[in-house]
């Protein structure tokens, strides 16, 4: 199972500090599995949204004048697989994948 999923019906309750807060709970590895969350695996889907960070703070900072080619990738993938996802301005899905 993939954590994308899981971000995104984070994103459904909200995109603000408390997004973030939530992600990082449910995302993060915890301390009785004895692993780190940098040590867990990554999927594809995970790695497209994450790779998409930078351009999604251009896009933010920019109040959406700069769009990157990852941005719109990840916007696209996003949409394509999360109703939540298709209904959000990419502005939202922008500073929800800055959160992560």
């Amino acid at each position: 199972m993939t954590r994308l999923p899981v971000t995104l019906a984070l994103f459904a309750f909200s995109i603000t500090p408390a997004f973030a807060a939530s992600f990082a709970g449910t995302s993060a590895s915890s301390a009785s599995d004895g692993t780190s969350a940098s040590s867990k695996t990554t999927s594809p889907d995970d790695k497209l949204v994450l790779q998409a960070r930078d351009d999604a703070a251009s896009f933010v900072a920019s109040d959406g004048r700069i769009r990157g080619a990852q941005l719109e990738a990840a916007l696209r993938h996003l949409r394509e697989r999360n109703a939540v996802a298709k209904t959000a301005t990419d502005m939202q899905l922008a500073q929800a994948i800055l959160a992560l």
